[in-house]
């Protein structure tokens, strides 16, 4: 989140508008207050299985914030069909394999486990199905001898940073260009 916040700057076609959280003690609600973007949490918790109502409420801060394109970076609840498709197209995520290998949770422990000689970050549009969506971007890291998850990780992350921002721009440069910036 951070490095798409600080990528958003001069003439990039974007702009942020809203940090969200379903966790009230996520630390990027305190980088994002910290660069002047507003920030909101929903915590699930109280909806219990119902999460079309907290997708409602969400909506609502979504709204509140004029959001036009919507940018997961380490947001783990799984949306409900009818709200990606109220925002088909519009919705982007990060995710730490190179798709369509290792969808879900645990990516790298995956990768070390099948003996992947190479690992990496995918940024790709949301659908319903998870993990499923066009691909507009991946970075490739090599698998070292040694590696445990937390190395894998850790030089994976450092892709994400420079892939997603990079392919943020891509998308908005070639979606919303004759519309001026945007609000994400």
């Amino acid at each position: 989140m951070v490095a798409l916040v600080d990528s958003m700057t001069g003439d990039h076609p974007a702009r942020p508008c809203l940090v969200f959280s379903n966790n009230a003690d996520a630390g990027g609600l305190t980088k994002a207050a910290e660069r002047g973007v507003a920030t909101a949490v929903v915590d699930h918790r109280p909806f219990g299985k119902d999460r079309a109502a907290f997708e409602a409420e969400l909506q609502i801060k979504l709204e509140e914030a004029g959001t036009e394109l919507i940018c997961q970076a380490g947001f783990m609840r799984i949306f409900t069909a009818s709200f990606v498709e109220r925002w088909q197209g519009c919705m982007l995520n990060i995710h730490p394999s190179l798709l369509p290998k290792y969808t879900g949770l645990n990516t790298h422990v995956r990768a070390l486990d099948a003996g992947d000689l190479e690992a990496g970050c995918t940024v790709h549009e949301v659908i319903p199905e998870l993990d499923a969506g066009p691909i507009l971007g991946q970075a490739r890291v090599p698998v070292l001898p040694g590696d445990t998850p937390e190395m894998l990780a850790a030089r994976v992350l450092v892709e994400e940073h420079k892939l997603y921002p990079r392919v943020l721009r891509s998308f908005v440069e070639e979606r919303f260009s004759s519309q001026g910036a945007r609000n994400l």
